[in-house]
């Protein structure tokens, strides 16, 4: 899962709004803005999680002199003994915390809803915004395809599109 910064407030505003229009949940007089902060810090708690992740597993492969093409192994036994989930259960486990959020949240007076129907709705919201990153992927390959992947022009110029696109959509 690749969730950005910049989009954790939009996903906490959609998750609030569509759940207090659909009538699933009742907030609390004038607490809208608080209930999508409630949910936006545990999105960003889960970034910040990932972002160590990351980190030691830098680390880890600097200290054992392993090359660049190990990051992906390392990091995801990295997060294996952490407990840390990544990818589609990752997804499931920030909708897990952001349910558990609104459950304990003082900024939410009632819910009214089912679990399951909660889940859908947050997991629609979420892939609404986790989509973006794909079509971004897709553009910049599209983009680029006067150049063959893996030479050296293509692992230059794809980082750059990327964050290029990246920039135009208000990711970074």
């Amino acid at each position: 899962m690749r969730l950005y910064r910049k989009v954790i407030p939009k996903i906490s505003r959609e998750i609030v709004r569509t759940l207090a229009k659909q009538e699933s949940i009742e907030l609390e007089d004038n607490r809208m803005d608080e209930a999508e902060l409630d949910l936006a810090a545990v999105m960003v708690e889960y970034m910040n999680d990932e972002e160590r992740i990351v980190s030691e597993t830098k680390e880890t492969m600097a200290r054992r002199g392993f090359s660049p093409d190990r990051f992906s192994q390392v990091k995801k036994s990295l997060a294996e003994a952490r407990g840390f989930r990544m990818g589609d259960d990752g997804i499931a486990y920030v909708i897990e915390q952001l349910l558990e959020c609104l459950f304990n949240s003082r900024n939410v007076a009632e819910i009214y809803a089912e679990d399951n129907d909660l889940r859908v709705i947050m997991k629609e919201s979420i892939a609404k915004f986790i989509a973006v990153d794909e079509e971004i992927e897709r553009e910049a390959r599209s983009r680029l395809k006067n150049l063959r992947e893996g030479t050296p022009e293509w692992e230059i110029e794809y980082p750059r599109m990327l964050a290029q696109l990246k920039r135009q959509k208000g990711l970074v």
